[in-house]
């Protein structure tokens, strides 16, 4: 990997919030100047000539320091980046569960996904994708159950009642789950309000 590459690399972790500016600065500075590197206590690779006889297997089996801190660090990295998708896969979860609020609090299944989807949408992107998804299948849901509500005076209704009784429950579990897999699933039969 070549200097601008990992220069790169670490500014788009910067970027992303997953490594702070004091971390930024000191593997610029190490990657930059590697006299910095030594003045910051951390030891200075060492450069090894390498014998045209040797074969690759020595090679790989020989302890590079700077590339175990490298992986030290991308797995420090990692861990955090895997932390922050772990919680924004929760709370997409829970955004389409929470539309089962409307079992126990009038309005609830409304009100509590809106809600979610408010309160967390500018904190992770990730979740107005979900919250526009939900919200969609809310009012597309509201809809049809009116119709269906009209329809039950010529007793057609009565069977897509039961439909979306069934879907109703199906959709959002489907959702949750899909959303706890870092996945966004759009409810299918759903008209698009909110894109």
């Amino acid at each position: 990997m070549s200097l601008t590459d990992e220069l790169n690399k670490l500014k788009q972790l910067h970027d992303d919030g997953t490594i702070t500016n004091e971390q930024y600065e000191r593997a610029r500075a190490k990657l930059l100047d590697p006299e910095v590197a030594h003045e910051i206590g951390e030891e200075r690779p060492r450069c090894r000539r390498r014998e045209e006889d040797e074969d690759d297997e020595e090679r790989e089996a020989r302890p590079r320091r700077r590339r175990r801190e490298e992986d030290d660090e991308d797995e420090e990295y990692g861990l955090r980046r895997s932390a922050r998708r772990k919680k924004v896969n929760e709370w997409a979860m829970l955004l389409h569960l929470s539309m089962f609020a409307g079992h126990v609090i009038p309005f609830g299944g409304i009100i509590a996904p809106i809600v979610l989807w408010q309160m967390k949408k500018d904190e992770w992107p990730e979740i107005d994708e979900h919250g526009k998804n939900a919200v969609n299948w809310i009012i597309s849901f509201i809809i049809y159950l009116v119709i269906s509500g009209i329809l039950c005076l010529i007793l057609v209704g009565f069977v897509l009642l039961l439909v979306l009784v069934v879907l109703g429950v199906v959709f959002p579990i489907i959702a949750a789950v899909k959303a706890n897999d870092g996945k966004v699933w759009r409810y299918p039969l759903t008209i698009q309000f909110l894109s």
